[in-house]
């Protein structure tokens, strides 16, 4: 007798749902889904328990009658899969879902109702038990408009005790509910979404007016308003293929990569190629253990993009993965240099915390003196001139027409002060400098390319045949930085010359790390960066020091240029260069307004 038998259907549903429906977040994510392409404009959510003992998603779309839903919840039975010369056509996708199997596995897993009612339509319901499907019958739709359907979901992984093992706390799994909400509502601003969480809400998101303008509203209210404030706008092309979206200033960063979203021809994902991507835009501003914030939409023909590689379609594969990274890094750097001397607005409001803690009281003046360094407050401002406060310029000279102002005094020999139309900017002299040197620097590289040592003798690394193959691949981006490199045989490679300015080298090392970061992003990045941390060392020796005196006139010659450089509002480690306060800030801090 064979011991090879087939499986009921029962069980060959749960073991699908469990790789459709992870969590109660999954659930939802399939259920808003259905939603979005059945053209809702407001989509209302609600859970408990973690969404363990119920997920709720009712939305004002198309709706469908008794028959659709007999077969909405047949596996593998879908509206929105195309046909093309009568076979289902998977390359040519353009909505959220297309394998039809979510329904059946929520079904499967837990008590799931649909109720739903097109626009001229009588109302029907439909409920799966477990697996077990009772009707469709009659209903009185609860919807909040004339049409559309709502899906409740109640003790969900009921039908698989093992599953409810290892669900996490009530907590974490809202926050995972609420971060697939976020996502899914920053890909349709058009669309109206609300949270509650046990009773709770959590999230309001009214719609925007339009798509493309109410993006930045939509992710200033989800990533939060001071995103909104720093944001810098992106946009590009390249061979049929569009980004846009908003790009954090280098001053506004995080500590982990949590605020950064890439959206697919409208769909969330997450992808490996960001992260790389923007790593090699932001080298040059933020230390390795920063991140920036960001939001990008890319828009490309559903040719070009494999969304049918994970059951949970968040992850996708390029057709020319190189392409799109190459893009992504272009239009994030243009957007950066667009941004010129700019810095974020939080490090204004940093400082401003910093002065009021040292006020007990609005109406109390804050010991400015001690604020900037100086240790106490002189008797009379005459009595600060033999400290470290140095006025260089006359009072009767007006504030000119320009961001950073005119200088008007240096603090420690390491700040200077210039005042704007509308307030003060404090300047860090060191850091501002060694911005501008380095950027002069990197300038001098991109036109006259990287000076080449040739090693006395060539270095032959060994390597595992497939590394060479990828290493071997990348020669003439290698060759650009300076590192010029071949396939010495199917496992090794020689390196025949090396940056110049790179100085003692561990070749071997270099060349061993080149290959696993390829590997892992696709791109050689450690190169360069290790270039850029050259020219950076040398930029921050060859900048003015702190310590070092400066006069009225190369103190504006630092303000003029600083404005006339990008990324001069921070230095190579994503610090601000300087702060601006305006004059109403300041007034505040002494109980004038």
């Amino acid at each position: 007798m064979s011991r090879i038998r087939q499986l009921s259907e029962g069980t060959v549903n749960r073991i699908a749902a469990g790789e459709v429906v992870e969590r109660p977040a999954a659930a939802i994510k399939e259920l808003v889904e259905n939603a979005m392409d059945a053209g809702a404009t407001r989509i209302d959510i609600a859970a408990s328990n973690g969404g363990a003992d119920l997920l709720l998603v009712e939305d004002d779309g198309i709706g469908m009658n008794a028959d659709d839903l007999t077969l909405a919840i047949q596996r593998h039975a879908t509206s929105k899969l195309p046909m093309a010369g009568g076979e289902d056509d998977l390359s040519h996708i353009v909505t959220m879902g297309f394998r039809g199997e979510a329904l059946p596995s929520i079904g499967a897993v837990s008590r799931l109702s649909i109720a739903s009612r097109t626009k001229d339509g009588e109302a029907a319901e439909i409920r799966i038990d477990g697996g077990r499907v009772q009707g469709p019958m009659p209903a009185a739709f609860r919807g909040r408009g004339q049409h559309g359907t709502r899906a409740e979901v109640r003790e969900l992984f009921y039908a698989t005790p093992a599953r409810l093992k290892f669900l996490k706390s009530s907590r974490s799994e809202d926050l995972a509910i609420i971060d697939i909400v976020k996502r899914l509502a920053m890909a349709r601003p058009d669309i109206s979404f609300s949270l509650v969480l046990d009773g709770r809400r959590a999230l309001d998101l009214p719609a925007e007016p339009d798509l493309m303008d109410g993006r930045l509203p939509r992710l200033a209210r989800i990533m939060g308003r001071d995103f909104g404030d720093n944001a810098a706008s992106v946009e590009a092309g390249r061979e049929g293929v569009s980004l846009s979206g908003y790009a954090g200033l280098p001053t506004y960063n995080r500590a982990n990569a949590a605020m950064q979203f890439l959206f697919v021809n409208g769909r969330p994902v997450r992808d490996k190629l960001l992260v790389g991507a923007v790593r090699g835009a932001y080298a040059d501003f933020l230390a390795r253990d920063r991140h920036p914030a960001l939001a990008l939409f890319l828009e490309c023909d559903p040719a070009f993009v494999d969304v049918n590689v994970h059951p949970a379609k968040t992850e996708v594969r390029f057709r020319d993965a190189g392409l799109v990274r190459g893009l992504i890094v272009g239009a994030l750097k243009h957007a950066l240099t667009e941004a010129g001397h700019r810095a974020s607005t939080t490090v204004a409001g940093s400082a401003l915390a910093a002065f009021q803690r040292q006020s007990p009281s609005p109406f109390q003046s804050p010991n400015i003196f001690s604020a900037v360094g100086v240790r106490e407050a002189p008797a009379s401002y005459a009595a600060a001139l033999p400290m470290s406060v140095r006025m260089e310029v006359s009072p009767v000279e007006p504030a000119p027409d320009t961001p950073l102002g005119v200088a008007r005094a240096q603090l420690h020999e390491t700040y200077v002060v210039a005042q704007t139309a509308d307030g003060i900017v404090i300047v860090d002299q060191h850091a501002a400098h060694e911005r501008l040197v380095y950027e002069r620097m990197k300038k001098a590289l991109a036109n006259g390319g990287i000076a080449r040592q040739p090693l006395l003798i060539p270095e032959v690394v060994d390597l595992d045949p497939s590394e060479v193959t990828r290493v071997s691949e990348r020669a003439a981006e290698l060759a650009e930085l300076g590192l010029v490199i071949e396939a010495f045989g199917p496992d090794a490679v020689v390196v025949r010359e090396v940056p110049a300015m790179l100085g003692k080298l561990d070749v071997k090392g270099l060349v061993r790390d080149l290959a696993d970061e390829i590997a892992e992003t696709g791109n050689a990045l450690s190169l360069k960066e290790r270039l850029e941390e050259v020219s950076g060392t040398l930029a921050c020796h060859m900048s003015v020091r702190a310590g070092r005196r400066l006069n009225a006139e190369e103190m504006n010659a630092l303000l003029r240029e600083m404005e006339a450089t990008p990324h001069s509002g921070q230095c190579n480690h994503g610090r601000p260069t300087y702060v601006e306060l305006k004059l109403a800030d300041i007034e505040k801090l002494f109980g004038r307004r």
